[in-house]
């Protein structure tokens, strides 16, 4: 998946580095060429798609193994598949067509593509928020964690919505001018980019919540101790006060008595050392 994407992204960045240079330098003294669409034209919605299909299926197990509800991520490639068909369908029939003034007939399938990719992020980003918000249980620390995973859930599907929107709504108002490309051609990159940063971000969030463990797991056994030790010596004190019921005539006869009762708890040793830790 990350080399699949690796390559996608290369190639797409240099097809589209190939496509200014082809505008801007090759035919500088040439304004003809801007009403025609050379090949990385095409390219760039279907390379689109498919760093979008990969991500939103990632995204869409992701789901299922935060969640374990199937019916959540089925959700996903319902949603991913006619959006990849529509978007490859659109970079196709861009190459055959060729000519911008013509990209005008693409305007229903390019509208129906974007919003059903918008529609998908959207529902991604909401359905992990969602997750992550559930699993908040008032720990500082692991509330920060979940803050984390869902501020980046919320900027995964807010750049790529945005972009997309913009990307629709500078289609449809100028399907002659390349404004749309603007925003067209960053959306892979942004896909690519949410991606990776999921990845590469699980180690950390995993190191961070196994300091959190550790932690509390370290600190739990001795959480009852009180914070004076000097309590502890009241205590003691208090309970042999309370608890001293043998009689005198016990210890003068010098009876046998069980090892921790009143009266052996009583014997001048162990009661000349509780009164020694109390004057302490």
């Amino acid at each position: 998946m990350v080399l699949f994407l690796f390559v996608l992204d290369t190639f797409q960045s240099i097809s589209a580095i190939y496509m200014a240079y082809y505008y801007t330098v090759k035919n500088y003294c040439n304004p003809d060429a801007l009403a025609f669409g050379i090949w990385p034209y095409g390219f760039t919605p279907l390379g689109t798609a498919l760093a979008a299909f990969v991500t939103q299926i990632y995204l869409g197990f992701r789901i299922w193994r935060l969640a374990g509800n199937k019916l959540l991520s089925a959700v996903v490639p319902i949603l991913a598949i006619p959006s990849l068909v529509m978007g490859v369908t659109v970079g196709i029939q861009a190459i055959v067509i060729g000519v911008i003034a013509k990209m005008e007939r693409l305007t229903p399938l390019v509208t129906a593509w974007l919003s059903l990719q918008v529609i998908t992020d959207a529902y991604i980003t909401i359905t992990l928020v969602i997750i992550f918000v559930r699993w908040r249980g008032g720990f500082r620390k692991t509330d920060t964690i979940l803050n984390r995973l869902i501020r980046g859930a919320i900027q995964t599907g807010l750049l790529a919505g945005i972009f997309s929107i913009c990307d629709l709504a500078a289609f449809v108002a100028l399907p002659r001018m390349y404004l749309y490309s603007t925003f067209a051609i960053p959306i892979g990159r942004i896909y690519t980019n949410t991606l990776m940063d999921t990845l590469l971000t699980r180690q950390r969030i995993r190191a961070d919540m196994v300091s959190t463990y550790e932690m509390n797991r370290v600190t739990a056994p001795i959480a009852w101790l009180p914070a004076d030790t000097n309590a502890l010596h009241t205590i003691q004190l208090k309970t042999i006060e309370e608890t001293s019921e043998c009689s005198p005539d016990d210890r003068e006869e010098g009876k046998v008595v069980p090892w921790g009762s009143a009266c052996e708890t009583m014997s001048e040793p162990h009661a000349t050392k509780s009164l020694d830790s109390t004057q302490k």
